[in-house]
């Protein structure tokens, strides 16, 4: 089983992140569209995952993320927020006037590692990320929380997010990978 992922932000790097996605989504809705502040400390220029989470009256708006840490997370923060905001399939664009009203949720991930034994698999802990090409499906460790899932649940869920059958984690050529992130 892999080490806990370590990595943790001060409440003023929350912050920053909190922020910088809001002014990300506001930009684009006031057309003015300009680069990310810089960061105030090393620590958000580390190259990791992240999703960002809008929730709207208790309900998700958006939520999209971005796995691989092949750029800064606060740049990846800037990005997935205007992703939520007006790219999630799921939803029409945020309007202006809800943007006062979002919640923001930011989860940063560590590095996706196939999982070597299910049975050791957390929920609460660990996001699940199941792939059977073509299809892949990823949910965040907060999901099964929300939901009250055992692993077995996590497991099927997650298959079905990726239009597999529950059970295609118990199948040959299906891989489950996990993660675990830092959600603020």
């Amino acid at each position: 089983m892999p080490d806990r992922f370590r990595f943790s932000l001060s409440e003023e790097e929350k912050s920053y992140l909190r922020d910088l996605a809001r002014r990300s989504i506001g930009e684009v809705l006031e057309e003015t569209d300009g680069e990310p502040p810089a960061p105030p400390t090393e620590a958000l220029t580390a190259h990791l995952g992240a999703f960002v989470t809008l929730k709207l009256d208790g309900g998700l708006r958006g939520c999209i993320g971005h796995v691989i840490g092949d750029r800064p997370v606060y740049e990846t923060v800037w990005e997935m927020a205007r992703q939520a905001a007006f790219r999630d399939p799921r939803f029409p664009p945020l309007r202006r006037d809800e943007l006062g009203r979002i919640e923001i949720e930011i989860s940063i991930l560590s590095p996706l590692t196939a999982c070597p034994d299910l049975s050791c698999v957390e929920p609460g802990r660990h996001g699940l990320l199941v792939l059977r090409p073509p299809r892949s499906g990823l949910l965040l460790p907060q999901v099964a929380t929300e939901y009250r899932w055992d692993r077995e649940t996590f497991l099927c869920q997650t298959c079905r997010k990726a239009g597999l059958p529950e059970d295609a984690w118990r199948e040959p050529g299906t891989t489950v990978y996990w993660f675990e992130a830092e959600i603020f």
